[in-house]
């Protein structure tokens, strides 16, 4: 049995990046499966818990903006930190007088949404814990705002405030559109092969229903 739960968030901007967008950041029209999962668990993260996102509401007009934004154009190599661990004196940070670049990106703007979730039990689980006392822990920690780290919308810059949904009846917008594919998650159960997960995404009548989704890699 699966236990259920319903997040309101909601922001000034959100983005959430389209990666066929190689070099100006474009975001979705709505919010992605695996970001809402990662808004999830960011309140509550355990390992004996596997979390699925049943559906998104979008209560807010899908509305974008452009901005401008300082970025970095370079990581620290893996090479440097190896070189480091060895002794050596290769660099282990970025500077930013160096490698900042301003780059413009395409954000949508005064997002909220209502995330509907279950969870169930993993061969991780202790023996002492079972899915009421995890739903009662979730609700919880929405309803006194605490988390692990702050949850945001597609990056750190665009913080996501949140709260558990109150009501009955959810007031998603009146639009119907094709999304086209859209990023579903990122598969990492082969170690060193992250490969990402696609689907079909439709909005119907102001609903990504994730419930019956055909996901293709």
């Amino acid at each position: 049995m699966g236990y259920g739960v319903k997040v309101e968030v909601w922001g000034d901007y959100a983005l959430f990046t389209r990666p066929e967008m190689k070099v100006e950041r474009v975001s979705y029209d709505v919010m992605t499966p695996s970001a809402a999962r990662g808004l999830i668990e960011a309140v509550f993260w355990h390992p004996g818990l596997k979390r699925w996102i049943d559906k998104i509401h979008v209560l807010a007009p899908i509305r974008f903006t452009n901005v401008r934004r300082n970025e970095v154009k370079a990581k620290v190599l893996g090479s440097n930190v190896k070189a480091a661990i060895g002794g050596g004196d290769a660099p282990l940070y970025i500077s930013t007088v160096q490698n900042i670049q301003q780059r413009a990106s395409l954000v949508l703007r005064d997002v909220r949404y209502v995330i509907e979730a279950h969870f169930k039990m993993t061969d991780r689980a202790a023996p002492g814990d079972n899915e009421g006392k995890f739903k009662d822990t979730i609700r919880r920690r929405l309803e006194h705002g605490q988390c692990y780290h702050q949850p945001y919308f597609g990056t750190r810059e665009f913080p996501a405030r949140f709260r558990p949904w109150e009501g009955e009846a959810i007031p998603a917008i009146d639009e119907t559109r094709d999304l086209g594919y859209m990023l579903y998650d990122m598969d990492y159960s082969v170690p060193g092969e992250i490969v990402p997960l696609f689907f079909r995404a439709s909005l119907e009548r102001g609903v990504l229903d994730l419930t019956d989704c055909e996901v293709r890699r």
